[in-house]
């Protein structure tokens, strides 16, 4: 008898192996070249770590709105300070020197962005999902004045390698991915926060009663979810050659969609980062696949949406059948 975990990356397994299928059949050749594989290299890594971001929030059974803000406004502080001070007559120890300067900053901000989003949740009590759109609003407007609307652009070199280059025929932005879900795969397989992250989806008041912190862990769970999604924030900017205010605004939703497709329950305590990847990547295949096809954007979320609800109920028939079965 398949567990659940076994069942559903079995059905996602399928889908994928479905829809390149399918993809192949409509596009032919030109859907296998590695120019094409290349490109989907390059695109999915962004929404791949935002949504890494947003999965371990959910389960906790809590949700991050403010992953977009955050990386736009990680983003800006990255731009302005390249732009400020990384000039055509700096040296390139310097620059990279700057560089570095310039990416802590702006890690630092969205994790300080973390952190105020787990004191909100963890310790003023406030629900996940209005803490975080409260911070979304709050950034947005700070972005919007910081910036005053325009395009911060002109980055150095070495910043674009970061999303635009490419090792061993690797996108350095898929290297980056690569890492961030082995790590996000460990820190929910292997340690400690991990094991208390998926307890207090399941049950905070079983967790609080086991010796638990769970104000703790909620922070350091938010602020994980903010570290990642500054480095999303490193990958746009540099691939964008500019940081802006209103990056990636669609995102909000696909992060929340390919957790769901992933398996990550909304109601907390049970996902996997390898099912997520394989959403991801059912995701990218589709998009990439109709996009060959000259198929609208709108007509791609629309069938984003059918896979979601499909995937769905094949989950709840299997759950159902195998619930009968046990009690059979």
């Amino acid at each position: 008898m398949f567990s659940r975990e076994y069942s559903e990356s079995l059905t996602l397994g399928l889908v994928m192996v479905g829809v390149l299928l399918l993809m192949w059949l409509l596009n032919g050749s030109q859907f296998v070249t590695i120019g094409n594989l290349q490109s989907m290299a390059f695109q999915l890594p962004e929404l791949g770590i935002l949504s890494l971001a947003m999965m371990i929030t959910m389960l906790t059974a809590g949700i991050n709105l403010s992953i977009i803000a955050s990386a736009n406004l990680c983003g800006i502080v990255t731009a302005l300070i390249l732009t400020r001070y990384v000039t055509p007559e700096t040296a390139g120890a310097e620059t990279m020197a700057l560089v570095v300067l310039a990416i802590a900053a702006g890690l630092l901000t969205s994790v300080i962005i973390g952190l105020l989003n787990g004191a909100l949740i963890a310790i003023v009590d406030v629900s996940p999902i209005l803490a975080t759109l409260g911070t979304m609003t709050l950034l947005n407007g700070v972005a919007i004045v910081v910036t005053k609307g325009y395009v911060i652009s002109g980055l150095p070199e070495p910043v674009r390698f970061i999303g635009n280059g490419v090792v061993l025929g690797i996108p350095t932005p898929m290297i980056i991915f690569i890492v961030c879900a082995a790590v996000m795969a460990l820190l929910l397989n292997r340690t400690r926060l991990g094991v208390n992250i998926y307890m207090i989806g399941s049950n905070p008041t079983a967790c609080y009663f086991a010796g638990v912190n769970n104000a703790a862990v909620l922070m350091k769970t938010y602020l994980i979810s903010g570290l990642y999604a500054g480095i999303a924030a490193i990958i746009m900017i540099s691939r964008f050659n500019s940081a802006k205010a209103d990056y990636g605004e669609s995102y909000l939703l696909l992060t929340v969609l390919a957790s769901v497709l992933g398996g990550t329950s909304a109601a907390g305590g049970f996902g996997k980062v390898s099912d997520l990847v394989i959403a991801l990547i059912i995701l990218q295949l589709v998009s990439s696949g109709l996009n060959l096809l000259q198929i609208s954007n709108f007509l791609t979320l629309a069938i984003w949406g059918i896979i979601l609800i499909s995937v769905m109920v094949v989950n709840h028939v299997t759950q159902q059948y195998r619930e009968r079965r046990v009690t059979a």
